[in-house]
């Protein structure tokens, strides 16, 4: 029995997640959506676990459509007793527009998102991992061993799902990542929203590190770290300052490999890309470092709808 677990805004009418769902390639009386409505996905996630009836639950974002041989694909993994999760990548769709996609092969940049980019992109094969290859928009998890940990932290927006991973992996549990488990997901649609994201990306990790300090989040300073440089580049002795000309040299180079033939001429504007990502990230990692960590209020956490479609 698999539990699909759906967050979505009190307002949405359309959901593309349902629809994609019903053609999943699986016994229709072994799955159950439960549609949880509110305006916090931690807590919305948290109340839909709480009424799931599955042995395993499936958390797909409301834009997610997965393909439909993902649940008996994940499911054939759960058959070793110590896998907790299993997750894999949201992809771009190819009929997306030049910018979304434009995104997507930055967010699927070694130098941009790190190891990361498997979030992205296909990488490799099946393997033990992380929650820095993991993402909640395409993630299937053991629901007593997350219930065992009271579920996902509801302070953490987003993140919750890192830090979680990083608690289930001390546990002794194993997370995998398979990049043939494949959602289809749009990248943000404007410029204005990308950075955004990025900032609450690095918002959201810098409150993960404050309540779960790991190792693992140690490569996540060097934005943050990138964004002191630039402040204080003018200030700099002229060594240093050609650093950033090795920076820009090296950020061209990504593009130029991660870019196919018939789009050479996006070098310059993925080059941008990565170097707004490096800052923005910087920039919301170093406001999370100052942010008050709380439970939502009432409100929020009072006001979750859950329907079974």
């Amino acid at each position: 029995m698999v539990s699909i677990i759906i967050p979505a805004r009190p307002d949405e009418s359309t959901i593309a997640a349902v629809d994609a769902v019903r053609k999943l390639d699986y016994p229709a009386d072994k799955i159950e959506i439960i549609l949880a409505r509110g305006r916090q996905p931690s807590v919305q996630r948290n109340a839909a676990l709480r009424e799931a009836r599955g042995e395993l639950v499936y958390f797909l974002d409301d834009d997610s459509r997965p393909w439909p041989q993902n649940l008996r694909r994940a499911v054939d993994h759960f058959k070793a007793p110590d896998v907790k999760m299993v997750g894999g990548p949201n992809l771009c769709p190819p009929d997306a527009p030049w910018l979304q996609q434009a995104f997507a092969v930055t967010m699927g940049s070694t130098l941009a998102f790190g190891p990361s980019r498997a979030r992205y992109r296909s990488v490799g094969s099946v393997r033990a991992s992380s929650e820095k290859e993991l993402i909640l928009c395409n993630l299937l998890a053991r629901r007593d061993a997350v219930m065992e940990l009271g579920g996902f932290d509801e302070s953490l927006y987003p993140n919750e799902e890192n830090a979680l991973m990083d608690q289930l992996q001390q546990r002794g549990g194993k997370l995998l990542y398979d990049p043939d488990l494949i959602v289809f997901r749009h990248p943000r649609p404007t410029f204005k929203a990308f950075c955004k994201m990025l900032f609450t990306y690095g918002r959201g990790r810098a409150e993960q590190f404050r309540v779960l300090p790991t190792m693992g989040s140690a490569l996540n300073f060097a934005p943050p770290l990138f964004c002191v440089y630039l402040v204080a580049f003018a200030f700099l002795p002229a060594p240093f300052r050609w650093l950033l000309a090795a920076y820009f040299g090296i950020v061209t180079v990504q593009a130029v490999a991660l870019l196919p033939p018939r789009r050479l001429h996006w070098t310059t504007l993925i080059a941008f890309l990565i170097f707004v990502s490096h800052v923005f990230y910087g920039l919301g990692f170093w406001r999370g470092c100052f942010t008050s960590l709380s439970a939502p209020p009432p409100n929020i956490t009072g006001g979750i709808n859950l329907t079974r479609v």
